[in-house]
């Protein structure tokens, strides 16, 4: 079988991967099957990997995301070379840095110190380029003077620490990061990811695992979703992770419902003037009235099992109803109705406030506060009302509406979710800067000193 050649601008080339473990169900079977001269199989075959297809190019940060067991960590070294496909092509266009699993190419009896020098030398550096790199990677770690004791001593933190410091360190054309970072505490990860975006801006390429889709749709420049070993989605960050939630969180409704497909609109003038009731909300559930509200953001994504629907919103501030424009500390009034087609007991009715790039800034439900909620009948409808204050600063949100229900196989089954449903804008002063309006006062309290010398110039 031959490939093409890469291109320039690819760093990872990766065809018909495919990785086949042969499982057995008693260690006996395995020697029987590799002393046997006959065709029988002792064994039953899994693919980590089938078929895989993709391409990586400089500069990019890939994430890659996906159930346990998905083949995500089988991918990632297989690229490194520390695993051999059963099948395909895998090519790497210069030096690759690796964080794979804990403890991965440390030995456990050498300090800190001796173990930066192997993992230089397997990187292909000299003695002499790692003493010039020794600095930054022990005040990168800051593991002070732990570095001169066996990293068998270690804590999980520690060990993370250094191997991530010399990782970064070592000038990769292609870091890669498993699921490691996730032991590091929440300062050290902070560090980690401002990193990931020094490395970016030196046109570093970047591959790594993830369980948190934030951090994917925050630092990452497209994604790839695995399952079963097989690649479901590549591309666009936030399709991708909308598909693997889909999966993750309701895998039945996956297959059959378009997540951004809004339902049935209404054409006719009669149905937008529907009767409404206190709330603005219309009394018609048999439409999708959301679809025609302002602040409606045509690319939600949407999925649920379909029990019950949210079938209109309104977004009401400073006596205003329908409103785009939310002023910066304004209190926010949010209903939805909703329409049930089954009975249900345990709902859960939930909000989020995320960023344009997709970084959740608040969220709350139900369930979460010990709230009683009442049952559903066929037929019947209910509305929900969400009350906050707009405590961000100046920009574009976005906020998401659910209904959700605990049932004895599936916690927090999505039955209507509605992500990025509402896209509003927040206006303000505009001189502080951030996401988070901390209604801060800035105050200086002068010494005594320094009013004498005021006083005497």
């Amino acid at each position: 079988m031959s490939f093409e050649p890469m291109r320039p601008e690819q760093i990872v080339r990766v065809r018909g991967l495919s990785k086949r473990y042969q499982i057995f169900a008693r260690p006996a079977d395995r020697i029987r099957q590799l002393l046997s001269v006959s065709s029988r199989k002792r064994y039953t075959e899994f693919w980590a990997l089938k078929d895989v297809e993709f391409d990586v190019y400089r500069g990019e940060t890939v994430g890659v995301v996906g159930k346990n067991g998905s083949g995500k960590s089988t991918l990632l070294e297989i690229i490194c070379g520390t695993l051999t496909p059963t099948e395909g092509e895998v090519a790497v266009a210069g030096p690759i840095s690796a964080l794979l699993e804990l403890g991965a190419g440390f030995n456990p009896e050498f300090t800190g110190r001796e173990n930066v020098y192997l993992n230089g030398s397997i990187l292909g550096k000299s003695r002499l380029e790692i003493d010039k790199k020794l600095p930054e990677i022990l005040d990168f770690a800051g593991i002070g003077s732990h570095v001169d004791q066996a990293v068998k001593t270690y804590s999980s933190g520690m060990f993370v620490r250094l191997a991530f410091a010399v990782a970064i360190n070592m000038d990769p054309e292609l870091l890669i990061v498993d699921e490691a970072l996730a032991v590091g505490d929440i300062r050290f990860q902070r560090k980690c990811y401002r990193k990931f975006d020094e490395l970016k801006a030196e046109g570093k390429t970047i591959m790594f695992v993830t369980h948190s889709t934030e951090l994917v749709r925050a630092h990452c420049d497209r994604a790839i979703f695995l399952d079963s070993g097989v690649v479901k989605s590549v591309g666009e960050p936030r399709k991708v992770v909308h598909e693997y939630l889909n999966l993750l969180f309701n895998p039945a409704a996956a297959d059959q419902q378009d997540g951004n497909a809004a339902l049935d609109a209404p054409e006719d003038v009669a149905a937008i003037e529907a009767a409404t009731d206190e709330y603005g909300l219309r009394l018609d559930t048999s439409r999708d009235y959301c679809v025609r509200r302002k602040g409606y953001n045509t690319s939600e994504h949407r999925w649920g099992d379909g029990r019950a629907k949210i079938t209109d919103y309104m977004i009401r501030s400073a006596g205003e109803d329908d409103v785009l424009v939310i002023q910066q500390g304004e209190t926010v009034e949010i209903f939805m109705r909703v329409a049930f087609d089954a009975h249900m007991s345990e709902l859960i009715y939930g909000l989020t406030v995320k960023t344009v790039d997709g970084i959740t800034l608040f969220g709350a439900n139900t369930r979460a506060r010990e709230q009683q909620v009442f049952s559903s009948e066929p037929g019947s409808t209910t509305t929900v009302g969400f009350t906050f204050k707009a405590g961000l600063l100046p920009g574009d949100y976005f906020i998401s509406l659910g209904v959700a229900v605990d049932d004895d196989e599936v916690d927090n089954n999505a039955v209507d979710r509605r992500y990025d449903l509402i896209h509003v804008h927040v206006d303000g002063p505009g001189k502080d800067f951030g996401v988070v309006d901390l209604e801060l006062d800035i105050t200086e309290h002068a010494s005594s000193a320094t009013v004498i010398e005021q006083e005497r110039a």
